[in-house]
């Protein structure tokens, strides 16, 4: 089969279109014909040398897919071959074919194309299952979201929304502002405007009852002054790659919570009993329309190079695809 394959780390251009032979399919696996793969911030990092895939992993990129199922473990039950799904998947996802465990496979959602649903799986699994499962956001509390134009961004807002929240999010340019207030909430324009008043002004100075930061560094301290009195502040990367120093006699002042997490370094039944929730709580949102994948790019999988350069631009708005067949 076609893998995108690196033989160095490196830019972009360490990218190339290779031959690998099929990932054999396990009693509880199911093998994926691919159609799309989903391009995410640990793809860059691990092109780089900075995230390596856990044990037993691919070695070529790629944590989500969407698909037709071409074959299915003698374990495996309520999933057919022929089935159109997207999966969560610990690597691998940039190739013509995917193996994965039967729990992080979900069906296409109805109204969602088969190619578009590759941009559901990692972004979802996460945005739930920090912003949900961890942080536990209320209807009615505040949720202050970093890269409000990611894929990432783009989905915490949809769904916090949807489930009868107020988000604020932060973006780097008005066109990307306009974008997040066309899809209901308050951007702030960071380069113009300091987030730590916004969050005061739109909360009357109550504060953020959940932040989801994904860019570290200097961002910590910050994200605490804008914190609500018991705030919790998911961490979920660390794009700027500094360190972070804070008063921790803030954060107990505000009785605030820090958690730093990652998603696919995660044990097998910690990833699939995320995604059993999405299932059950994020699906039906899509299916309504009240939440839908936010999709910016679409590239050819040899064009993973171009792909990967788009969004290290940071031009995007929502989620870049690679295109399998």
């Amino acid at each position: 089969m076609k893998v995108v394959n690196m033989a160095e780390f490196g830019d972009a251009s360490v990218l190339e279109l290779a031959e690998a032979p099929d990932v054999e399919v396990g009693p509880g696996d199911v093998r994926i014909n691919v159609i799309g793969a989903g391009v995410n911030g640990a793809d860059i990092h691990q092109r780089q040398g900075n995230y390596p895939p856990p044990a037993g992993a691919p070695p070529w990129l790629g944590l989500e897919v969407s698909g037709i199922v071409s074959a299915i473990g003698g374990n495996v039950t309520g999933i057919a071959i022929g089935d159109a799904v997207c999966a969560l998947l610990p690597g691998g996802g940039y190739a013509e074919h995917a193996v994965v465990d039967a729990g992080l496979v979900l069906p296409v959602p109805s109204g969602v194309s088969v190619l578009d649903a590759a941009a559901l799986p990692e972004v979802v699994a996460t945005v739930w299952s920090n912003v949900f499962m961890l942080a536990r956001l209320q209807p009615g509390e505040t949720l202050l979201v970093h890269g409000g134009t990611s894929g990432i961004g783009t989905m915490a807002i949809q769904i916090a929304m949807a489930l009868g929240s107020r988000v604020i999010a932060t973006a780097g340019s008005p066109k990307k502002v306009a974008f997040i207030e066309a899809l209901g909430a308050t951007g702030v324009d960071y380069r113009a405007d300091d987030f730590v008043e916004k969050v005061s002004d739109f909360t009357d100075g109550a504060g953020a009852d959940v932040v989801l930061d994904m860019v570290g560094g200097e961002y910590l301290a910050r994200n605490i002054r804008a914190l609500a009195v018991g705030g919790r502040i998911m961490v979920i990367a660390n794009r700027s790659a500094e360190n972070s120093t804070f008063n921790l006699g803030s954060l107990m002042t505000k009785r605030g919570r820090i958690w730093a997490t990652t998603l696919r370094s995660r044990p097998l039944a910690e990833r699939v009993e995320i995604i059993q929730a999405v299932h059950t709580t994020v699906w039906p949102l899509i299916e309504a329309g009240w939440v839908k994948p936010i999709i910016d790019s679409t590239y050819d999988l040899s064009e993973a190079s171009a792909a990967h350069e788009r969004m290290e631009s940071s031009a995007h708005i929502g989620k870049i695809l690679l295109r399998a067949v």
